[in-house]
């Protein structure tokens, strides 16, 4: 079957693209930025790619005539907090249009579970979504879940930031709210086992685990499951900005998606539907199950994909392409070099920067940044990194972006998400003589800009100094 994902560098779609190839699927993975698609060479020579924005007005014969069926995992909720809802549904008309012309048969949509009758914007959302869907010349299968909970996904990280860093919460009531989890390997399996299943056409299902639980009680079963214990009191004070900015200074979030998620927490998630269950003859797992498959995944390091990895995690907003060259007028620079005897495992020490590894020099002085720039509003060190030694373009690098990953050219270019009155990148390089070449390179914005950057001028000479000498003298990078 020819299957074209949307959505395919996200968080989803990166977990069930590997489950389609294995079943033997061919698969188009539609991408706004074919850079930005996280995979291997190996996936990569298995799958098409095209690029498509779906905000966009669509354009013809882009997506092949004979697709069979497609995956619509399109969502806004964490680019935008006024008009991620106009967003949405323009992404579902588009959507329409573009496979209006195709063979298609078959539609699957990853949905939110909608049966409180007072929904918040975000369920809305999702829910008009799928009536724009259903207007689509094709079957459609909908799949409405309520949290998910695996390695990498938006809850599981913010309930294990939360539980790992506040023994002691006090919290808003909202954490009183009923929810329903699912694992994400159930999630997957329920999107693989509806595909080309004629019993699910023009049908929706809730989705979810067997535990229907508040909040406060999921945060005391992960404290339970990691083994200590957690304390949680609600106050009902908190207002919903306030409990945003909670959960923006506490956890990895974005104080975007903070907000629409609280938004969503005052609402019942539970399923009332529990059909297709029975008609795929799937048993989910519980949610302590769930979390101990997350930590499996963790521990072995094979957290295939990240929300903290998709472009709405951070400030970028436009396409990687347009940041990988690097500009030469106009700037500021701060260059070094250093001959290295062992170009393979300086590499390896650069493609393990940042994360748990850190910086290799003043690690306290990146914190300090990164705290600092939580405060004014961005992204801050939180993010980390999904893997301890493998970099793709478009990964999150705690406050940097990959622009480019060339383990062969040995470059590694990163780009600053931080809040700055300018735009920053990092570069490191070993080139044919064994030189290992570090320039950060800064383009300010007016004289605030300049300012900025002859203000820190000082401690650049000694966290790039240091940050070259450590990554290349391994008894150094040990310390």
């Amino acid at each position: 079957m020819k299957i074209l994902l949307t959505g395919a560098n996200g968080y989803i779609g990166m977990r069930l693209l590997p489950q389609l190839l294995e079943m033997g699927h061919e698969i188009v993975c539609a991408v706004r930025d074919e850079t930005r698609l996280s995979v291997d060479k190996e996936t990569r020579q298995q799958i098409d790619v095209i690029e498509i924005d779906f905000l966009e007005e669509p354009k013809k014969n882009v997506v092949p005539k004979d697709i069979d069926a497609a995956y619509f995992l399109i969502h806004s909720m964490s680019s935008s907090i006024q008009d991620f809802d106009e967003m949405e549904a323009k992404t579902a008309e588009n959507f329409n249009k573009y496979v209006a012309d195709t063979q298609i048969q078959q539609v699957i949509y990853l949905s939110g579970i909608v049966n409180d009758n007072n929904l918040s914007k975000h369920l809305q959302s999702r829910k008009n979504v799928e009536d724009i869907l259903y207007q689509g010349d094709f079957k459609l299968t909908v799949l409405r879940a309520g949290i998910i909970v695996g390695s990498g996904s938006s809850s599981f990280e913010i309930i294990r930031d939360l539980c790992e860093k506040l023994p002691v919460m006090v919290t808003p009531k909202w954490v009183l709210t009923k929810t329903q989890p699912i694992a994400i390997r159930d999630v997957i399996t329920f999107l693989t086992g509806v595909l080309g299943n004629e019993k699910t056409f023009n049908d929706s299902f809730d989705i979810a685990g067997p535990n229907v639980m508040t909040y406060k009680e999921m945060l005391h079963r992960y404290a339970e499951v990691r083994g200590f214990k957690n304390w949680i009191w609600t106050v009902p004070v908190m207002t919903p900005k306030l409990s945003s900015y909670w959960l923006y200074f506490v956890t990895s979030t974005s104080y975007k998606l903070a907000l629409n998620l609280v938004d969503s927490m005052k609402i019942e998630v539970v399923a009332k539907d529990t059909r297709l269950q029975d008609i795929l003859g799937i048993t989910p797992h519980t949610y302590k199950e769930a979390i101990d498959l997350a930590f499996k995944k963790i521990e072995q390091n094979l957290v295939i994909s990240s929300w903290k990895d998709s472009m709405i995690s951070g400030r970028f907003v436009d396409n990687l392409e347009k940041h990988i060259q690097v500009p030469k007028f106009g700037v500021l620079k701060d260059y070094k070099q250093v001959k290295v005897s062992n170009p393979e495992e300086v590499l390896e020490r650069i493609w393990s920067i940042g994360g748990e590894t850190g910086w290799y020099y003043g690690n306290w002085l990146w914190k300090i940044r990164g705290f600092l720039d939580k405060l004014s509003g961005g992204v801050g060190l939180r993010r980390g990194r999904t893997h301890p030694n493998k970099i793709f373009a478009g990964d999150s690098l705690d406050f940097w972006r990959v622009l480019l990953a060339d383990k062969k050219a040995k470059r590694l270019l990163l780009f600053a998400e931080m809040k700055l009155p300018g735009e920053a990148w990092l570069e490191f390089k070993i080139d044919e003589d064994n030189v290992l070449h570090q320039t950060a390179t800064f383009r300010p914005r007016g004289l605030r800009g300049r300012l900025y950057w002859y203000s820190i001028v000082p401690l650049h000479y000694f966290i790039f100094g240091g940050m070259i000498k450590n990554i290349a003298d391994q008894k150094n990078a040990n310390q």
